[in-house]
């Protein structure tokens, strides 16, 4: 029997690193450093914003509300159900070393043991549509399937806008190649300067699905067209383990695609017949989102999921030398193509 591309968690690999901890707080930090005017500066959104949905795992109702965030803010996740104003307590940084678990979803925590759950889809659509600043609050542990693609996350932001900060967009230039295995699964992360491009396989024992492959380089227009409207997927006859773990109590045929045996009992179908391999290259684009700033590198993996992508970003920040910052020229039209043009930020 060959091995589906069901993801557990298991804990990081090469997790030390002290100095590099370091490094990626500076591109958090208050300094305000002085750069040219042509340099490519961080966004945020124009207003607030709010959508209501189902918890994919949870099953319940959940308010979800994006708000815009001052420069050097990065990714915040706040929970807003909580009976204290203590930020120590209700907030959490998007970032891979809040990664807590990574079975059949990402959760992200802090040390007060606050949880947010399947925040893969909407950190994929807010890192493709490069939005550096956010602070996202939620009144449950889980952000909202929707139709358990990024579509409805795109459209919420389209809506809010974006908006041009001052101070200067960091990002993460990968040098040298940073190989991971496990078991099966195995991936590279190595340095390519044309922006992130995924190229990803994947491989299950299923003839609906079986080896699907894509490569993309990722860019807002990218996103939208290839990735955006892809869901994710499951099996009928997981349904009852999954459930007996406390997971997809909210899974319905309107915000996954779900498979018994070699049929797919969704109404309609596929919305394309490779969207199996589309979700998990939208799943990694999300994890990899958690590195703190775009990355400049090209990560090729087969059989990789939630813990395997999260995995891979702590091998590469336990070598600060297979990566450095940079900051890019606005002269390259980036909405259409990843600008080239690179200074060293450190």
């Amino acid at each position: 029997m060959r091995n589906t591309d069901h993801d557990t968690f298991a804990e990081p690999v090469n997790t030390g690193g002290g100095s590099t901890f370091n490094k990626l707080r500076l591109a958090h930090s208050s300094d305000s450093t002085c750069v040219g005017t042509d340099v490519l500066r961080q966004t945020t959104i124009s207003t607030s914003i709010t959508m209501n949905g189902i918890g994919l795992h949870k099953g319940t109702l959940v308010r979800l509300v994006l708000k815009p965030a001052d420069a050097n803010t990065g990714i915040v996740f706040r929970r807003t159900d909580l009976e204290t104003s203590d930020r120590a307590i209700t907030d959490i940084p998007a970032r891979y070393d809040s990664v807590i678990d990574a079975t059949m979803c990402t959760t992200i925590g802090n040390a007060a043991g606050t949880k947010v759950a399947t925040i893969e889809h909407l950190m994929a659509a807010v890192s493709a549509l490069q939005i550096d600043n956010l602070l996202i609050e939620v009144d449950a542990e889980e952000v909202p399937v929707m139709d358990g693609s990024s579509d409805a996350f795109i459209a919420l932001l389209d809506q809010a806008g974006q908006a041009t900060l001052a101070s200067p967009r960091r990002y993460i230039r990968v040098l040298e190649p940073i190989a991971l295995e496990d078991g099966l699964r195995h991936g590279t992360l190595h340095p390519c300067d044309d922006g992130l491009r995924i190229e990803l396989s994947i491989d299950f024992d299923n003839q609906v699905i079986g080896k699907q492959d894509l490569a993309l380089t990722i860019s807002p227009d990218s996103f939208r067209r290839e990735l955006a409207r892809s869901r994710t997927f499951g099996f009928l006859k997981d349904v009852e383990m999954l459930r007996s773990l406390g997971l997809a109590k909210g899974a319905t045929l309107e915000n996954a695609v779900v498979l018994d045996g070699e049929e797919v009992l969704n109404d309609g179908g596929l919305r394309s017949p490779d969207e199996f391999v589309r979700h998990k290259t939208l799943d990694a684009v999300g994890d990899l989102a958690l590195a703190g700033a775009p990355i400049l590198g090209c990560y090729n993996a087969s059989r990789a999921g939630h813990a395997f992508n999260n995995q891979v970003l702590h091998a590469l920040f336990a070598n600060p030398d297979s990566w450095e910052y940079v900051t890019c020229d606005e002269s390259v039209d980036v909405m259409a193509d990843v600008p080239k043009m690179m200074v060293s930020a450190d």
